[in-house]
């Protein structure tokens, strides 16, 4: 930790999609940003969440009008400027008079269809269900009635890596496996000392500080700031598990359950349907979250609760479960936890310090927007929002028009087949003429890893999305995870163990 600690704007804790929405926003204003996260981007909320840009249906019986029409604006926004990793989802919500009753709902979707100035996706309908219908072919009989509305799918991961990757383009400095180690207020800002995973050590200096650490956020301010707050975070942990296909089609589900709450059942990775979430009041280190069994039978019970055949213990084939950092409000019902973002600023004149509690992946680009309305006055800086109108990196496709685009692939690239195809063009959108430069066979692309994983993405991975090991790349990058044994995954990390000890461009041969 040798010479003079280098100076920055703004420094970002936390690699999730809140730090990496607010450092590419920075970024683009022109502010010299550094982001440090101590493990991978999205290790821990970001990539535990439902998969879902949405306006939060179940809000609305909150009250929470403003948040519904704030995420119901940015539902739209996204999808225009990453309609590679986000795509439409039409629900259905099955209905009998034993619940929420029919008017109540259909005043519910009304206004969901409004609210938002909706443009891009359908409308909501009512619905005949039926045996023979492909919406009620998987449902009990007594499920005669339902409705249908629309969402949109998101590769919850990819999102913060391509922010993160935008904000790097942008002049940031992105830093993974780095702590925060301490930090105190000098006569010119921020002295912090952050910490990479070897133990180099290394000092900077920052004008302002945003505390983005997710459930880290108090630990954050009282042991490495030693800062105190007024703010509380309240950790939910929400969980969920993935079943062999349930029915055909590409529609989801949101079941009402005994409970009040809701669970959604949504197609994932083409075999699969992914089943959740739950809300468990959380203790403990959020790094080492897990489902629970309790939790596996709750989510079993409500699938079970509607489908004509429901699904066995034994079905279950992965799960994940991750601790939300919502702003604690003293509810005594975790459902009921508002998951509006809450910003906690110390507008100190020398150096202030922006942290954030709670917030949902849909308004993750408005808060980050939000943040820098409150920093920037402090830093001096005038620059506007950009944010609204730029393509993430690979989403400027032509016309916003995913389908066209595929097409133009499929004639460009067909060689590859329609599965790898498919999976990179949604993962990297126009990027993947970048990773595809110069290859004519999947023999360019280097060694098979399994399920279309090739040599080419992987060291692509490693050199462009800070990607380390095969965790990094199967569960975070991509999915891949679920379709490679376990011999084979092994393997994987063994070849970036390779590549990590002697960079170049030496092939990954199998050992």
């Amino acid at each position: 930790m040798a010479g003079a600690a280098e100076a920055f704007d703004l420094v970002v804790v936390g690699g999730g999609i809140n730090g990496a929405g607010i450092a590419r926003d920075a970024a683009g204003r022109g502010l010299r940003v550094l982001l440090v996260e101590q493990d991978d981007l999205a290790q821990h909320t970001s990539s535990a969440s439902s998969k879902l840009i949405h306006g939060g249906l179940r809000y609305l019986e909150q009250f929470a009008f403003r948040l519904v029409r704030e995420a119901l604006k940015e539902r739209e926004l996204l999808l225009g400027i990453a309609p590679h990793i986000i795509r439409p989802l039409r629900f259905v919500l099955p209905h009998h008079p034993g619940m929420r009753p029919a008017w109540l709902i259909r005043i519910g979707l009304f206004l969901y269809d409004h609210l938002g100035g909706r443009e891009r996706l359908p409308g909501c309908a009512r619905l005949r269900l039926g045996r023979a219908d492909p919406y009620g072919a998987p449902l009990k009989p007594e499920f005669r009635v339902g409705f249908l509305y629309s969402d949109c799918l998101v590769d919850d991961s990819r999102l913060v890596v391509l922010n993160a990757l935008d904000a790097a383009r942008r002049g940031a400095e992105v830093c993974t496996r780095t702590r925060l180690l301490k930090g105190a207020r000098g006569a010119d800002g921020w002295r912090l000392v952050v910490e990479e995973r070897d133990g180099g050590r290394r000092e900077v200096r920052a004008r302002a500080l945003v505390n983005a650490a997710g459930p880290w956020v108090s630990e954050v301010l009282q042991h490495r700031l030693k800062v105190e707050s007024r703010s509380r975070v309240r950790l939910v942990k929400g969980s969920h598990i993935l079943l062999p296909r349930l029915y055909e089609g590409e529609h989801a589900y949101i079941l009402q359950n005994e409970d009040g709450r809701v669970v959604f059942v949504i197609p994932f990775e083409e075999a699969y349907s992914l089943v959740g979430t739950t809300d468990v009041p959380f203790a403990g280190d959020p790094g080492r979250v897990a489902i629970s069994e309790e939790e596996v039978e709750y989510l079993l019970r409500a699938v079970g609760r509607y489908w004509a055949e429901p699904p066995r213990r034994q079905q279950v084939v992965w799960s994940y479960a991750g601790v939300r950092p919502l702003y604690d409000d003293q509810s005594a019902d975790p459902s009921a936890v508002t998951r509006d973002y809450v910003f906690d600023l110390d507008p100190h004149p020398r150096a202030p310090l922006l942290s954030i509690f709670g917030g949902k992946i849909t308004t993750y680009r408005r808060l980050a927007e939000a943040a820098l309305a409150r920093l920037a006055p402090l830093l001096g800086s005038r620059a506007p929002g950009w944010t609204a109108g730029a393509p993430l990196p690979g989403g400027d496709l032509p016309d916003g028009d995913f389908a066209a685009f595929r097409a133009a692939l499929a004639r460009r690239y067909g060689w590859l087949g329609d599965g790898v195809l498919g999976r990179l063009a949604r993962a990297y959108g126009t990027r993947i003429h970048e990773l595809l430069a110069g290859a004519e066979t999947t023999a360019d692309l280097g060694r098979h890893f399994g399920a279309g994983l090739y040599e080419r993405e992987v060291r692509w991975l490693v050199a462009e999305e800070w990607a380390r090991t095969a965790e990094d790349i199967l569960f975070r990058r991509t999915k891949l995870g679920l379709f490679l044994a376990s011999g084979e995954r092994a393997e994987l990390e063994r070849a970036l163990s390779r590549l990590r000890s002697a960079p170049g461009d030496q092939p990954l041969s199998a050992t």
